[in-house]
């Protein structure tokens, strides 16, 4: 073969080799390529569908609760002051706002046909101790006749009848006078505790009649006053009489009045599943109103069961569950049961530990065996 020909040959070789050595450096960095955009893509898928969350830890032994309570504040003492007697109201004495003592004047009532019922009273029974002395004299007549055998025993005897009857005749007139002459005392209408008048229903001139129950005045004890509360059914147990309180009223800002548990009624109301407490509340000051509305903070004895952040419950069919999280991030759905609502918080039973990792907010889609990455809130400095 002739040396140009080999020449030409061994050109074509080189070629050849050069052009399959591109071709195959072409192909490994294709390959390497699509693979290292292989691995992007699904760190990149890992990193979308890995799931945030951030994680609370239960509090176990949780300090006392105060719970806000709506009530009105009534007169420690408060009543309606009617007549017993019947007639015209010759004059008041007190009108609303006074304070008065007890047993102090507040009406006097004018009442003749009372009056002229007593003068009755009166004559009659002045009658019945005419007759009964004429009995007994002639009891004791009739007595020394049958010693000298004049009369019968018969007749004695129907003197003797005479006597008593007579003698029963006037216990009856006196205590028809005595009933009367406590109705005269009833034209008197006098304050039966100390109070203020906070309602006056009368004037000079009205008839009074004490047929129809109507109150001439209303009378309240201010100081102290008292406050009924219905406690819910789910705090009734730990309310017990003694307890302190706190009591405040809205127009009175910045004020807050101490009080306490006097009684509760030890029972549950089934139509509200509520149970009712009396709250005593000293008014030294006149401050507080009778009829005013005020909220009562009832402070709570701390729960012994483990409280937790009432947004890490999940509700699933299956019942109440929480979110754990492992230290390898994987989730497991833990079951609990629940107490008392404190609003943001709630009181777990059973189901807990104490040291697990919940998951705050966590998603419907949240499942057993997922994984998760827990984000700790940086401390602000």
């Amino acid at each position: 073969m002739p040396e140009e020909n080999r020449r030409v040959l061994r050109r074509a070789q080189i070629v050849m080799l050069v052009v399959l050595a591109i071709l195959v450096v072409g192909g490994a960095r294709t390959l390497w390529s699509r693979s290292s955009n292989a691995k992007v893509l699904e760190a990149g898928v890992a990193e979308n569908a890995r799931q945030y969350v951030k994680v609370v830890s239960p509090l176990v032994g949780g300090a006392g609760n105060t719970v806000s309570l709506p009530g009105t504040l009534q007169g420690f003492v408060q009543a309606p002051i009617g007549a017993r007697a019947t007639g015209y109201l010759r004059r008041w004495t007190h009108d609303i706002g006074a304070r008065v003592e007890k047993g102090e004047l507040l009406a006097e009532i004018d009442s003749p046909e009372l009056d002229q019922q007593l003068s009755q009273a009166i004559a009659a029974r002045q009658q019945a101790a005419a007759s009964l002395a004429l009995a007994q004299s002639t009891v004791a007549r009739w007595e020394a006749l049958r010693k000298k055998d004049v009369v019968a025993q018969q007749e004695l005897d129907e003197k003797r009848s005479g006597d008593a009857q007579a003698k029963a005749n006037l216990a009856a007139a006196d205590a028809n006078v005595e009933r009367l002459r406590e109705l005269e005392a009833f034209k008197r209408v006098v304050a039966p505790f100390a109070g203020v008048v906070t309602r006056r229903n009368v004037d000079v001139g009205d008839l009074i009649d004490n047929t129809t129950g109507r109150a001439l005045f209303v009378l309240t004890q201010t100081d102290p006053l008292r406050v009924y509360v219905n406690v819910p059914q789910a705090y009734a147990h730990l309310v017990k009489p003694g307890q302190k309180v706190t009591v405040a009223q809205a127009e009175l800002a910045g004020r807050k009045f101490q009080g306490h548990v006097e009684r509760t009624s030890g029972a549950i109301d089934t139509a509200t599943r509520t149970m009712q407490a009396e709250v005593a509340l000293p008014n030294k000051d006149g401050a507080l109103l009778p009829g005013a509305y005020v909220q009562v903070q009832l402070p709570l004895a701390g729960s012994k069961d483990m409280l937790l952040n009432a947004n890490a419950l999940m509700f699933r069919s299956e019942g109440v569950r929480v979110a754990s999280v492992a230290a390898d991030g994987k989730v497991k759905l833990l079951p609990v049961r629940v107490g008392r609502n404190f609003g943001d918080r709630v009181e777990v039973l059973e189901g807990l530990k104490g040291d697990e990792k919940l998951v705050l907010n966590p998603p419907d889609s949240l499942a057993d065996g997922d994984t998760v990455s827990v984000v700790h809130e940086k401390t602000p400095s």
